[in-house]
Order: structure tokens, then C-alpha cells, then sequence
């Protein structure tokens, strides 16, 4: 090798860090349960009232425990695996004058990503896909390799504090609002003549009444584009996913990015300080988890209450929800590694080693059930017709059936076969896919 140029290989072998790949499986399986009722379930009663897909003992069971420990949390820790996974990616390029091969590289790897993720959405017709998104947020990455963790962190609550102010000034309004209403309403009640902008503030708040019921106009239209969706062949199935996509996530996709990049900044933090890939302490990881997760779980308890109340209220988690995603998402973090340092918890969490080699194979696979066999127009009828509890038993039978195809074909193959053509194109280059025999072992004739 010539001097200068610097040899560039995927991570392989010793050289992976076991407690990121638990991390990764765990979160890329674990999102099945936050996919699948945007699959199985009506959107035009999902965003509206959760308890319209179902509500008996079972599904509110299902629904708080997704809500409380998972919802967005799974999110949280692949965006956090990508700021950590830079580091690991980037360690020759962490001097001013470090290789450009590596940045040009890693550029190479996000772009192809971002292609991936729109296969995701034109052809396997999944609307909620994350890849398209990583990977425009993981472009801006790099430049930030080399600032100190106190500075990431800072800037990776930017999202969260921007949330807090636009939320608190919406929580402030909606509260005086509610004072006007009160007040007009005790007028009315009293058969005292109401003021112009009065009866104004009692008209809003009636069609903002009747918005929070319904969903409005927006949500007709859409239970009409389900409908004939669901009813039709390929081509209806098509255009309706694609229209969701149009619709509910391209007009979201600078806050999706803003999002996951700051969480990648925090990832990155994490790193720097030893935390998420195992560094610290049991002490350590013991006081990070008891503070993320109470306050994670009070505030995320708080919102569960605000979404299943059907008025236009004045909503805490307007300001807090990414509070809670983030100090849920960390708790997780540290959870695990804290597991991992016993030799039980290192067991128990073993198999979701190779879950976390091939975790893109798996996201692929997950959509592509949901959308193409479990709830398209032509499989077993199950759209519309599961509740909370159903979904999440379908998904736990899902990732079970993952789980085991993920340890079965980590034996032979040295990565999944959508991690294999992401590697290939982005070296440019065939990239190893069986795996090699030990040195000690003898090589079948």
C-alpha cells in the first residue's frame, strides 16, 4: 500500500462492538411494533382516536406498554447508532488532515441509503420509511466528528428545545383560549348578551371541537382514500400508500431530518464519553437508567392521558414529548449495556447480536410482510380488523420469526444480503457475503 492511502474494509469480526449490534437488532425489530398499526390499522382512526382500533382490557395494555417504553424510542436508538457508528467509521479521519477516502466513502454510504429508503417507499410501498431520512440527516454528520461531547449534546437538544418553545407557546395560547371560552360560555348560561368576538371564540371553539371528534376534512378524505385502497387491485393499493407518503411525510421531512440529526449528534456524545458502547460502569449505567426512565415514563404517562382525551384541551406533551423519546431512548442505552455486563443479561441479549449484523435486511423484510402479505387487499384480510393487542402479538410473532432467520443466516453469511449490495456499491467493489472458514477449521472438498 502506497503511502498516504489508507485501507478501507467494513467492520468485520473481533473488531465489532457486540453491545452495538444488540443495540442495533434490538431497535430495528423493536420498531415493528410502532410500524405495524400504520399497516393493519385505519389512519383515518389512528391520528384521530387510538381507541376506535380497539379497547378492551388486552388492547389498553398493549397500547400503554408501546407508548410508555417504546413508541419512538426504537427510532431514537438507531438515530443514536448512526452518530456512534460514525465514530467507528471515521477513526482514520479524525485529524484535520485525515484520509478524504473516508468522508468520501461515508458520503457514498448516506447517498445509497437515501436510494434505498425510496424503495422503500415506491416499491415496497412504505410510507413511514426512516432510511430516505438517516440518510439525508448522516450527509451533515461528519463535519461534527470532532467537536467535544459537552458541544454535541448542547446542539443535540436543539430539536427538543425548539419543541419546548413552539409547544409551550401553543400550550399558553390554547389556555387562554379555553379561559376566553369559559368565560363566554358562563355569559351564555347566564342569558347575558355575548360581544361580537365573543360569539367568534365560541364558533372556533366548536369547529375546533368537532376537528379533535372527526379529524376534520383531511381525515374524510383520507378514510375515503383507504377505502378504495384497500377495496381496489395494485394500482389503487399503490397510489393510496404513495398519497400518504405525498401527504403526511414528504411535508414533515425538514422536522424528521432536524430530528434525527440532533439525536446523531447526541450519539455521537454518547460515544465520546465511553457510554453507549459499554465504557462506563454498572453503577454508571444503573443512576443514567433510574433518572432517564422516570422521568422519561412521567411525562410520557402524562401524554398518554392528553391523546386519549378528546377535547381540545391544553396539552402538556406538546412541549415534552421529545424530552420523553430522548430520555426514554437513552434509559434503553443504558439498560442494556448495564444487562450486558453480567454474565446472565450477556446471555439473555446474545441472540440479538446477528438481529443487529443484517438489521437492514431485517427493516426491508418487515416492510415488506406488512405491506405485501399481512395487510395488502389481497392477503388474509387482516386490515382493519386487529386491535391494539392483535398488532402487537402479530409483531411479537414477527420478530420472533426475525429473530431466529437472523442467528440461522449470521452462520454462513458474513451480513445480511441488503447490507452485502449497500457495502458493494458504496466500496464499489463485491464485498465478502459467506462467510470464511476459521484458520483452525478444515475447508470441505
Amino acid at each position: 500500500m502506497a503511502d498516504g492511502q489508507v485501507a478501507l474494509a467494513p467492520v468485520a469480526g473481533k473488531a465489532r462492538i457486540d453491545v452495538l449490534d444488540i443495540l442495533r437488532g434490538i431497535a430495528i425489530l423493536g420498531i415493528f411494533f410502532m410500524n405495524i398499526p400504520f399497516m393493519a390499522a385505519e389512519i383515518s382512526k389512528l391520528f384521530v382516536n387510538v381507541t376506535a382500533i380497539g379497547w378492551t382490557p388486552m388492547d389498553q395494555f398493549a397500547w400503554w406498554g408501546v407508548h410508555l417504553f417504546l413508541e419512538g424510542t426504537q427510532r431514537g436508538l438507531l438515530e443514536m447508532l448512526f452518530g456512534a457508528g460514525l465514530m467507528v467509521f471515521a477513526a482514520k479521519a479524525m485529524t484535520p488532515d485525515g484520509p478524504v477516502a473516508v468522508a468520501d466513502l461515508y458520503q457514498r454510504r448516506n447517498l445509497w441509503l437515501i436510494g434505498f429508503g425510496l424503495l422503500d417507499i415506491f416499491v415496497l410501498l412504505w410510507a413511514g420509511d426512516i432510511l430516505h431520512i438517516y440518510g439525508l440527516a448522516a450527509l451533515l454528520l461528519f463535519p461534527f466528528r470532532r467537536l467535544g461531547p459537552k458541544w454535541l449534546l448542547a446542539l443535540g437538544m436543539g430539536f427538543a428545545l425548539f419543541n419546548l418553545v413552539s409547544g409551550g407557546i401553543q400550550y399558553v395560547k390554547r389556555v387562554e383560549l379555553v379561559q376566553q371560552v369559559e368565560a363566554a360560555q358562563a355569559k351564555q348560561a347566564a342569558n347575558a348578551p355575548l360581544s361580537v368576538s365573543e360569539k367568534k371564540t365560541l364558533e372556533d371553539w366548536a369547529k375546533k371541537v368537532e376537528r379533535r371528534r372527526t379529524g376534520g376534512p383531511e381525515m374524510k378524505q383520507t378514510a375515503e382514500m383507504e377505502k378504495k385502497g384497500h377495496s381496489g387491485g395494485f394500482i389503487e393499493y399503490a397510489q393510496m400508500n404513495i398519497g400518504f407518503f405525498v401527504g403526511f411525510v414528504l411535508s414533515s421531512l425538514p422536522s424528521n431530518v432536524a430530528e434525527a440529526f440532533c439525536m446523531m449528534l447526541v450519539g455521537i456524545a454518547l460515544w465520546k464519553w465511553q457510554v453507549i458502547q459499554g465504557g462506563r460502569s454498572g453503577r454508571f449505567y444503573l443512576v443514567l437508567m433510574a433518572a432517564c426512565y422516570v422521568s422519561g415514563i412521567t411525562l410520557r404517562w402524562i401524554g398518554g392521558h392528553e391523546i386519549l382525551d378528546l377535547t381540545p384541551a391544553a396539552k402538556i406533551h406538546w412541549a415534552t414529548a421529545e424530552f420523553a423519546r430522548m430520555a426514554m431512548s437513552v434509559g434503553h442505552v443504558a439498560l442494556i449495556n448495564l444487562l450486558v455486563k453480567g454474565g446472565a443479561g450477556r446471555s439473555l441479549l446474545a441472540p440479538f447480536k446477528a438481529a443487529g449484523r443484517m438489521a437492514f435486511s431485517l427493516y426491508f423484510l418487515q416492510n415488506a410482510l406488512g405491506m405485501y402479505i399481512l395487510y395488502a387487499p389481497w392477503g388474509p384480510g387482516l386490515w382493519a380488523r386487529q386491535g391494539w393487542a392483535d398488532m402487537a402479538g402479530t409483531a411479537l410473532m414477527v420478530i420472533a420469526v426475525q429473530l431466529v432467520l437472523a442467528n440461522v443466516w449470521m452462520r454462513y453469511f458474513s451480513c445480511g444480503p441488503l447490507e452485502w449490495a449497500w457495502r458493494s456499491l458504496a466500496y464499489v467493489k463485491w464485498q465478502p457475503f459467506r462467510k470464511r472458514p476459521a484458520a483452525s477449521e478444515p475447508i470441505a472438498a
